[in-house]
């Protein structure tokens, strides 16, 4: 890809094309104009640009047949699908396809160039890995590594990958907050690569070891320091050398402990037990935590001068259910993986499927998701996987009446409206794309709502 980043952009519409045109050009991008998707798919084939950004709704050739054009030239090129008319079904339709972003319109400026941004990043990775697999083949080298990408285009989750792209090239330590499962160690491994350090990526969950051998294996140890020292150990803050040292639930760690590791981001030099020198260490620190560390300061469980020396940089990832618009895009990408992983054709998830999904709370947040992906790949025979075959939890949910038997003298604004979209829905025999228009809503904003009302049911 070149130092400026080519987009070709198709619509039908001569307006939009000159608004994105001077939009695109300002932010530094190079870019093509095609009007309607004939003369898109003429573009496609001679512009040779590093992104697409077509409309959904065309006469005579859609969206959809660009983004199968695009991929049978060149599959390494993103697709990005905006309409008007956004539903569901074709959102899904286009991300098994292969898009990398479906955007509705109207949509704000700032949006498009940040997930145009993204595009250009995931193409340059998706470029670099294919030739590096190549070499290591021509080399006669085996495995390859695995570049870590986040998924998603929710608001909340762009802002974080924009702070992560600004902070990646310093060397500004790093405190990733969200709940378990939300993908810090993702995170952590993206702003690890897309930095200039050298050096590995190893990490280490400090809540997971006893704390003597919690404190060998960060510092290391002298021979003879203890029973079983039988030969000195290099710690992970020095193997981390050049690199980047990810330590997950730092609020696990022991009182003793924080103290050393405050010395480690103080001084940059660790004292290995048993020794009496201290070794210093180049090391970029990412730590996560899913506590509140402030309020484990405030209780005296966490160092304050700890808390300031990790929370130079702050980063929260938001859980699943805060981030519903990327529950597609998160499927497809573990649907892709485990397909790749098993050597099989990838299998994809029917109506009953996605409306468990869509609705489910995700405790777990998207390692939980991934596991039940993998689970219903398992249990699917075919290329479909149905609702029966997701996990019981997923699909099974206590039934609570929605509306009582007896109505409540002053009923709040929340329960009219849960009673009244539930009473469309079941007007539209329970069809929910159908049901958001008659709403007058989007469906995305119809699946968030009824993921509050789960369990419900109207009496």
């Amino acid at each position: 890809m070149s130092a400026q980043p080519s987009v070709l952009i198709i619509d039908d519409e001569s307006g939009i094309l000159d608004t994105l045109r001077i939009l695109l050009k300002k932010e530094g991008f190079e870019v093509f104009v095609a009007q309607g998707g004939k003369a898109g798919l003429d573009a496609i084939r001679g512009t040779g640009a590093d992104i697409v950004l077509t409309d959904v709704r065309m006469p005579q050739v859609t969206g959809l047949d660009i983004l199968q054009a695009v991929k049978e030239q060149d599959p390494l090129t993103p697709v990005i699908l905006m309409t008007a008319q956004a539903s569901l079904q074709t959102a899904i339709q286009a991300v098994n396809a292969g898009a990398f972003y479906y955007l509705q319109k109207p949509f704000a400026n700032d949006e498009l160039v940040a997930i145009l941004r993204r595009a250009c990043e995931f193409r340059q990775i998706r470029v670099e890995n294919k030739q590096l697999k190549q070499e290591i083949r021509r080399s006669g080298g085996g495995a390859w590594p695995v570049v870590s990408v986040p998924v998603g285009k929710s608001r909340r989750f762009l802002d974080v990958l924009r702070l992560a792209d600004v902070v990646a090239p310093t060397t500004s330590t790093v405190l990733i907050g969200g709940e378990s499962g939300t993908g810090k160690e993702v995170l952590a491994r993206y702003i690890h690569e897309a930095s200039h350090r050298e050096g590995p990526f190893l990490s280490i969950n400090c809540g997971a070891l006893p704390e003597t051998l919690l404190e060998s294996e960060l510092f290391g140890h002298v021979k003879g320091s203890f029973t079983g020292a039988v030969r000195d150990k290099q710690g992970l803050f020095a193997a981390a050398k050049n690199g980047t040292f990810f330590m997950d639930e730092v609020g696990e760690m022991p009182a003793s402990l924080q103290v050393k590791l405050l010395r480690v981001l103080q001084q940059r030099e660790v004292i290995p037990v048993g020794a009496t020198e201290a070794i210093p260490v180049d090391v970029r620190i990412i730590a996560a935590t899913n506590r509140d560390l402030e309020e484990e300061m405030r209780r005296g469980n966490f160092r304050s001068d700890l808390f300031y020396r990790l929370n130079v940089i702050a980063m929260e990832l938001p859980p699943l259910r805060e981030r519903r618009d990327d529950l597609i895009l998160l499927m497809d990408r573990f649907l892709q993986d485990l397909a790749a992983e098993r050597g099989i054709e990838a299998k994809a998830l029917v109506a009953d499927a996605m409306d468990a999904v869509m609705v489910y709370e995700w405790p777990g947040n998207v390692r939980e998701l991934q596991n039940a992906l993998e689970y219903a790949t398992v249990f699917a025979k075919g290329r479909e996987i149905e609702a029966q075959h997701l996990p019981d939890r997923i699909t099974r949910r206590k039934k609570e009446p929605l509306v009582a038997d007896r109505a409540q003298p002053n009923p709040q604004l929340d329960l009219i409206e849960r009673a009244y979209i539930m009473f469309v829905l079941q007007a539209e025999g329970g069809n929910k794309t159908r049901a958001a228009e008659a709403l007058g809503i989007d469906p995305s904003t119809l699946y968030r709502k009824l993921s509050r009302y789960e369990g419900t049911e109207v009496k």
